[in-house]
Parts: structure tokens; sequence; C-alpha cells
């Protein structure tokens, strides 16, 4: 992983003006921040592992080929229940990408 998390962590596999593409992986037992971006949008696909993907007011089961869509400014967040780590990619589409278009509205390990 080029970027460490305590969850986990994620390596951009691809990317260019408008478009991001990222390899995450999520430990075992762990979950990042239930969050949203006001400037891009995202949609995820499972590639191993078992989990829990929550958007808007759904929680749904994420296993290996569930697809998600999280439009800007919806609130997100992936957690692994499984013993494996849970693996998806995530492309990001939008004006701006950046790390910092993050709003955490809860998070495990005391980030905000």
């Amino acid at each position: 992983m080029s970027d460490e998390r305590p969850w986990g962590g994620h390596r951009v596999n691809h990317g260019e003006p408008g478009i991001q593409v990222k390899r995450i992986e999520i430990k075992p037992g762990l979950r990042f921040s239930l969050q949203k971006h006001s400037k891009r949008s995202e949609k995820w696909i499972v590639i191993s592992g078992a989990g829990k993907a929550t958007v808007g007011e759904k929680e749904m089961s994420a296993t290996k080929g569930s697809f998600f869509e999280i439009p800007c400014d919806q609130v997100h967040r992936m957690q692994n229940t499984g013993k494996e780590p849970l693996v998806f990619i995530e492309v990001q589409f939008g004006d701006y990408l950046g790390e910092d278009d993050i709003v955490r509205l809860a998070d495990d390990f005391g980030r905000s």
C-alpha cells in the first residue's frame, strides 16, 4: 500500500484530470470513516473479501463482484466483516479529487 491508514490503506493505480482509480484494502474487523465528498462521485467494485457498504441510509452486503455508486454529497462507508482483507477498486469522478474533500461524520480513529 502506498498510503497507509489506521484501517488499511490505498494505492492510486491511475490518475488523470477528472478521474482517479484506487485499490483500497481494509483490514479484518475495521472500517473507514462515515464520510461524504462535495466535489466528487465514486464507484466501487469489490474484488475480494466480505464486508458491509453503507450508502446513504442503506447498508448492503459487499462481496466479490458487488458494485456501489456513491453520488456527490452522499454519506458512505465500507466495513470489513470478514477474516481476510476486503479489497475493492474505487473510481473517482469530479473536478477536484483531493483528499481534503473528505468530510468525516464519524470515525473510529478520532480523526476529524
